[in-house]
């Protein structure tokens, strides 16, 4: 579910770069770009532009890590937050 929440955050994410004129070149630059861009400006918000961080940071020790334990309530946060992102990122790109 982490990963599954991330990835769809993570290309709403690319859609609004990309509306930009941007592509993206890794994770990290992306959520920077939103935070210079959007948060900054009031545009977005700081916690879920953090929430996106988490995801990554969460979905890389997922994938790469050797002991990763990812509870029944990370999950449900993960999913929760994804929500409110793509929410958030549809509303932006409607305008």
């Amino acid at each position: 579910m982490i990963i599954l929440s991330y990835t769809s955050m993570f290309h709403a994410a690319r859609a609004l770069l990309f509306r930009d004129g941007f592509t993206e070149k890794s994770h990290v630059c992306l959520i920077e770009y939103l935070r210079e861009k959007y948060v900054k400006a009031g545009r977005m918000s700081e916690a879920l532009v953090n929430a996106l961080d988490s995801a990554r940071a969460e979905r890389h020790e997922t994938l790469y890590g050797l002991e990763t334990r990812i509870g029944k309530k990370d999950a449900e946060y993960s999913l929760e937050k994804a929500k409110e992102f793509l929410a958030m990122i549809k509303n932006m790109l409607s305008l």
